[in-house]
């Protein structure tokens, strides 16, 4: 009896072990898959990012500040403008790093205490993580 008792066992064991397991395969093919499906929405965001340019793909003019009764100088550089980043973002400061200030270095454009890449008015004593030595 005890005998019966253990082919009994042993049959429910084997049914136990030859449960269907996917392949290793398989499972890192549909993680591939899923973790592409999540990833696809994040790179393609902000791709339609142009969409306040005008058909020849210029940008739009900025708006006349003195329409509505403001003085803007043209040496101030616009917040946000395009293509330049701001001064806490690169760690600009009035002080010079050493050797290193902005009258020394390739973006600083002297006649309007301006740079070529960061907002705002430069000082000509400054200095931020852009520096670049003028040739």
């Amino acid at each position: 009896m005890n005998q019966d008792i253990d082919k009994g066992n042993k049959n429910q064991f084997k049914a136990g072990v030859n449960e269907e397991i996917p392949p290793r395969r398989v499972v890192l093919r549909g993680a591939l898959a899923v973790g592409c499906g999540l990833l696809l929405p994040a790179a393609l965001f902000g791709c339609d990012s142009k969409q306040d340019e005008n058909a020849t793909g210029a940008a739009p003019a900025p708006p006349d500040s003195t329409a509505n009764g403001t003085d803007a100088t043209p040496d101030a550089a616009a917040p946000g403008e395009p293509g330049k980043s701001s001064q806490a973002s690169v760690q600009y400061q009035d002080q010079p790093k050493g050797d290193q200030k902005c009258d020394g270095c390739l973006h600083f454009i002297a006649e309007s205490n301006t740079c070529k890449v960061v907002e705002g008015q430069i000082s000509p004593n400054g200095w931020c993580i852009l520096w670049i030595q003028r040739a």
